[in-house]
């Protein structure tokens, strides 16, 4: 190998290293916390009116889509905030190759996902298959990164699935949750415990590791 092929081969090194770090500030430690915490408290307002009620609270129809909504504008608002600090404090452009990368392989599920689950809260009132899908759908997401993201976020991605598939298997052999007057409580506290504790505990990983994990060697 020449020396000028050779200086390119450790060019192209630096780069992949570089759009693995961008990669990993893509999907935000600090956001993930954020949006957790918000479906924490979201989710035990609603264990909280169960308790107070001694039962179900009243029904939420669409106004449950539209309250997930809005936690996920207002933690994306945040993760693209600082994305773009992150991006002009290196001098790089916030889109950069690695980010295109990373969108197109979650746009997929992604977009399955919100549109089965939204069509199965609109239309057939069932909340606890929408979640259930919006969880296995976003752990499948975060799973067809795994070749280029951290480790740490490819656990979570299984946590997601593995999750999603249980309790699917507990909703669909309980026919006392599935014959629930209406599910929006539960469907609130599937949210809280996927997107919230996973979240937390995501973001509790990441700030507790000792060094970047984006310039980690993966094991």
């Amino acid at each position: 190998m020449s020396t000028k092929q050779d200086a390119l081969e450790h060019l192209r090194v630096i780069r992949s290293l570089m759009e693995k770090a961008h990669i990993y500030r893509a999907i935000s430690a600090p956001a993930a916390l954020l949006g957790g915490l918000l479906a924490v408290v979201c989710a035990g307002y609603t264990g909280w009116q169960m308790q107070q009620k001694g039962g179900l609270p009243e029904t939420m129809g669409v106004l449950f889509l539209w309250q997930w909504l809005g936690i996920l504008v207002v933690s994306s608002s945040v993760n693209v905030i600082l994305l773009a600090r992150e991006a002009a404090r290196r001098g790089q452009p916030l889109v950069s190759e690695g980010m295109r990368m990373a969108l197109r392989a979650i746009f997929p599920p992604l977009l399955v996902g919100g549109v089965l689950g939204c069509g199965l809260i609109v239309y057939l009132q069932n909340h606890i298959l929408a979640t259930l899908l919006w969880v296995v759908c976003y752990g499948l997401a975060l799973l067809a990164t795994a070749s280029f993201s951290p480790r740490s976020l490819v656990r979570l991605g299984w946590v997601f699935v593995a999750l999603g598939l249980a309790l699917f298997w507990a909703y669909a052999a309980n026919s006392d949750i599935r014959n629930m007057p209406h599910d929006d409580a539960p469907a609130n506290l599937i949210m809280g415990l996927t997107f919230g504790l996973c979240h937390i505990g995501y973001a509790a990983a990441v700030f507790c590791s000792q060094k970047p994990e984006a310039v980690t060697q993966r094991e």
